[in-house]
């Protein structure tokens, strides 16, 4: 038995006939033929019983005289089923005009009964009632399957969009709660639906308000294309915030209401994104100013307390780098903390201070950044006037760097032994001063005491508690620092290409080079420049700046490296930073201290020659 077909729009309309006289089926055939109707035979009530499982019939013609079952006993079986229940019946009957047997058809459900001869006009005008009938029904029947497959389809998208989809009658009350609305706001659609806004607990009286009035305003048509969007925040059922976008549309209904919809995107991840990045550019506007006005005031001071340019530069060059390798570890750290020890290796990393003479010991301390800004400063002025006026200023001279943690302080000791006899009262220059109120300002005290072969500072700033990693872990006084080693004399009249977008500090990097003794090939300020400028088949050397007016230089270290032209990194960018197939090339970091920069230029056209 073949399944039954489905309807729809573009299949014949079928009509059954049922006569167990072939020469009567085949003139009713000839009477009812016409484009769009297809018509079914059956010789019994039997075979057609058989056929109504297979098929959708329209409409029934049945003959009431039939041996075995006649078209009665059919109708009778067709409404007792709730398949054929609905099947429009014409009997059809060459017995004479008997009301009992009329009336007797009808009451089978019948909706006409004809008399043999049948007039071809009769039969013709009544059928084609039933083929209209019947093909509208096929055709609404497959719009309504097209209508429940994309409301199925609208269905699924909307219980599986991000979105929340929430429907409202025209009071306001929620009329639907989508599956993206559960999950959005935690209330299930037997708890939301029914409820306006602000008996919820979903909008607060303000946002009820302002939802309202744009409500009012679609509803009016005050908005243009019927839609609008709207900022509010809602709760969800657990009480929390939930910044959403809300784009309402309004469908006018036939009755005069306009019920309209909601569909809510949530933005608070965004919105906590542009407060981030709101203070981010806050925090980074106030370091930038705080940077600058510590910088102003170094120079100013430095100026103030020393006698001539050479001085002064060297001095002023010394206390920025100082500032700098601090704000190195800070930012590797993201700006969190650094630790002491950290600091004190960076110092010994400047060259300044002989490490084989130096002992440092201490537990692990974490400092706030502008603390850590402080001590990197101290450390450097101790530094200096160890090499320019103490320990380090002879070959006897020994120094010992200590500190600890007790009591909310940490104390560090600066001693030095065996150098020249220090001046009476100590020198106080800009170094003692900044100290001495560094000191002050974050709550502890700077005392020096002078003797006659040295001097000790003891200095004390308040630390928070979860400052002390790691107290048992001490400070080796071996560290990463090499003792300065006389470079030889550079070859004389070795040509460097400066690539170098800052005009000031290209202008820097090259007056450096020429007081050494150098020649400049050419100073190139974008990746084009550089190039072009490494065309120059007699480049000993070049200076590469991390980032060129926004481009990355990957392509210029490339094409260093392919024409076999040592060169150095000259960048503010950390290794991570610069690009990643160059790890084994050396880095100088800006702000750069000359002394660095022509060290490890000297080193670099020495293993070049």
């Amino acid at each position: 038995m073949a399944p039954f077909e489905p309807a729809t729009s573009t299949m014949p309309v079928k009509f059954l006939l049922v006569d167990d006289l072939e020469e009567n089926l085949v003139a009713m055939e000839a009477l009812l033929a016409r484009d769009g109707l297809e018509l079914i035979r059956a010789r019994s009530g039997a075979e057609a019983l058989e056929l109504l499982l297979k098929h959708e019939v329209g409409l029934a013609l049945l003959d009431v005289q039939m041996p075995e079952m006649d078209g009665f006993e059919l109708a009778e079986l067709m409404r007792g089923t709730e398949r054929t229940r609905h099947i429009p019946i014409i009997f059809v009957t060459a017995l004479p005009a008997d009301e009992r047997r009329r009336f007797r058809g009808y009451e089978m459900g019948a909706v006409d009964y004809l008399q043999k001869p049948i007039d071809p006009q009769v039969i013709a005008s009544k059928t084609h009632v039933f083929f209209e009938l019947a093909r509208q029904r096929r055709e609404l029947a497959a719009k309504a399957e097209a209508l429940t497959a994309a409301l199925g389809e609208l269905e699924a998208h909307t219980d599986n969009s991000p979105l929340a989809f929430v429907r409202f009658s025209a009071d306001l009350a929620i009329a639907g709660w989508s599956e993206g609305a559960i999950r959005l706001f935690g209330w299930s659609a037997r708890e939301a639906i029914g409820r306006r806004p602000e008996d919820l607990g979903w909008l607060d009286a303000e946002a009820a308000a302002l939802f309202a009035a744009a409500a009012s305003g679609l509803v009016a048509g005050q908005a243009a294309a019927r839609r609008t969007v709207l900022s509010l925040d809602a709760r969800d059922k657990a009480g929390g915030r939930v910044a959403g976008e809300w784009y309402l549309s309004v469908l006018p209904g036939r009755d005069g209401r306009a019920p309209f919809s909601a569909q809510i995107l949530d933005v608070t991840e965004r919105h906590r994104a542009e407060e981030t990045q709101r203070l981010l550019i806050g925090e980074l506007n106030h370091r930038v100013k705080n940077t600058l006005a510590t910088v102003q005031a170094i120079a100013t001071q430095t100026f103030r307390h020393t006698r001539g340019p050479e001085t002064f530069n060297r001095t002023f060059t010394g206390r920025l780098q100082a500032l700098s390798k601090a704000h190195s570890l800070l930012s590797a750290r993201t700006w969190e903390g650094a630790c002491l020890a950290e600091l004190v290796r960076e110092q010994l990393s400047l060259g300044a201070l002989d490490p084989a003479r130096v002992a440092v010991a201490g537990p692990e301390v974490k400092l706030k950044p502008q603390q850590a800004l402080q001590w990197a400063m101290i450390l450097h002025e101790l530094a200096t006037n160890a090499v320019k006026y103490g320990a380090h200023s002879v070959p006897s001279g020994r120094l010992s760097v200590t500190w600890r943690v007790a009591d909310g302080l940490l104390s560090i000791e600066w001693r030095e032994r065996g150098g020249p006899p220090p001046e009476a009262g100590g020198r106080r220059g800009f170094g003692t001063t900044l100290i001495e109120t560094s000191a002050r300002t974050e709550g502890g005290e700077a005392v020096l005491e002078t003797m006659a072969d040295g001097l000790v500072w003891r200095i004390s700033m308040a630390v928070p508690d979860d400052a002390l990693v790691a107290f048992d872990r001490a400070v080796e006084a071996e560290t990463a620092a090499v003792a300065p080693q006389a470079e030889p004399a550079p070859p004389a009249r070795k040509r460097i290409l400066i690539i170098e977008d800052e005009p000031l500090v290209a202008l820097d990097l090259e007056a450096t080079l020429a007081e050494r003794g150098y020649e400049i090939s050419a100073t190139a300020t974008s990746v084009k420049e550089a190039l072009e400028a490494m065309q120059d088949a007699a480049i000993d050397l070049a200076l590469l700046d991390g980032n060129l007016r926004g481009d990355p230089v990957d392509g210029v270290a490339g094409a260093l490296a392919d024409r076999a032209i040592p060169f150095v990194f000259v960048s503010g960018y950390g290794r991570e930073n610069l690009p990643v197939d160059f790890d084994d090339i050396p880095i100088i970091e800006k702000p750069f201290n000359p002394d660095e920069l022509l060290r490890r230029v000297d080193s670099m056209i020495g293993r070049a020659v």
